[in-house]
């Protein structure tokens, strides 16, 4: 099993939330295996029993924790059963049993009025795997085709592309329609395409109601809800006024290459060079924001542009100070033609330290940016920001 860099609390409650098939159970059931109670709640019989009588599991955990001395109860899912969280609430403060809750939403514990146990429990987030713990047997190549979540790792061919179909299929549109976070599934299902085919692109919500005949205030629910399930992240761009920045048009990635592959149907063919250099864009906000989340790190990702046209794609920023700025290319040589981004930004920001991360081997200077690799990046250049 190939080990995580998610720092799961060994004494403390928590929530560990991730997109589905993303190895939460795996990890809790390998970190915690004394005395753990485990309730699945994907498990028909166990949630019809929980969601009809929440009071059932206070009842049968303080007969677990006298009789059998169990001191750890893992509840999988725990956002199909909003209602045992105040059932949680009390075990915690009456037993001080610890709870390992897993999910793939916190949306439907916000939106049930649930304070997420008001600081009982801290909050983790377990993304596909990363560079870092792939290691030695990563491929890009393969990461930018398929993806990295666990379920298709050392798989063939066939089956990867089955995996990745089927959690396109059957979880991102008929289970998100059936948990009833989506009325209309077919403008749900429009949407998923739109947002694949223009992955890491500014989004405006009306051009996207327009395509998917939906109205513009729907349109911007359903990307509320793919954040709120894990299923895409959103990149603001910079602006010195937090107000500009939150009314500004964001970009949005889907949270792994091989689900954004198989939405767009281009598994089974290796990217030509224009969507490779999109997926390689992807593949490094990934990487950055689930490290920083990983490191708990108060760093936060952004994007940079001016009214002109003029972009970076990545910033960093940290205590209110952009602390790095990145231009991300796929190409295996970088010239001055690709700085122009990161010239206009050097005119505003003279102090910021600018780079492109590339296919490069080595890294070399152009000016007073660092042309580096993406492997330098993630091993050691991106440590320096968290």
């Amino acid at each position: 099993m190939i080990p995580r860099i998610c720092d799961l609390p060994l004494n403390r409650s928590f929530f560990l939330f991730g997109p589905r098939q993303t190895g939460k159970s795996t990890l809790v059931n390998s970190t915690f295996t004394k005395k753990v109670w485990k309730i699945n709640l994907l498990m028909t019989d166990q949630f019809l029993k929980y969601s009809k009588h929440p009071e059932r599991l206070r009842l049968e955990a303080l007969e677990k924790i006298e009789r059998e001395g169990i001191r750890r109860i893992f509840i999988d899912e725990i956002q199909r059963v909003p209602d045992l969280l105040n059932e949680v609430h009390f075990l915690i403060e009456k037993t001080g049993c610890q709870f390992l809750m897993t999910g793939s939403s916190a949306r439907k514990l916000r939106k049930g009025g649930i304070n997420l146990l008001a600081g009982r429990a801290v909050q983790r987030r377990l993304f596909p795997f990363v560079y870092q713990e792939i290691g030695d047997s990563f491929s890009l190549d393969e990461v930018l085709r398929f993806g990295s979540l666990p379920a298709i790792y050392d798989c063939s061919l066939e089956d990867r592309v089955d995996i990745l179909n089927s959690y396109t299929e059957t979880y991102l549109r008929e289970e998100i329609h059936a948990e009833g976070l989506v009325r209309n599934l077919g403008g749900f299902s429009r949407l998923l395409d739109l947002a694949a085919s223009q992955c890491g692109e500014l989004i405006s919500f009306t051009s996207i109601s327009r395509d998917c005949h939906v109205a513009t205030r729907t349109v911007q629910a359903y990307y509320d809800i793919l954040e709120d399930t894990l299923i895409s992240i959103r990149l603001q761009p910079w602006r010195k006024s937090i107000r500009k920045r939150m009314v500004s048009h964001a970009k949005f990635y889907l949270f792994d290459l091989g689900i954004t592959n198989s939405l767009i149907r281009q598994l089974t063919a290796p990217p030509d060079p224009v969507r490779r250099g999109r997926l390689f864009e992807q593949f490094i906000i990934l990487e950055t924001y689930r490290l920083l989340r990983y490191r708990q790190s108060e760093a936060c990702i952004y994007f940079w542009r001016t009214n002109h046209g003029a972009e970076v794609d990545l910033i960093i920023e940290k205590y209110g100070k952009i602390i790095g700025a990145f231009e991300i290319k796929s190409q295996s040589h970088i010239t001055g033609a690709h700085l122009s981004g990161l010239r206009s930004f050097r005119s505003e920001y003279p102090d910021v330290p600018l780079h492109v991360i590339a296919m490069v081997e080595n890294p070399y200077r152009i000016e007073d940016i660092l042309i580096v690799s993406w492997k330098i990046y993630l091993e050691e250049l991106l440590e320096k920001f968290l």
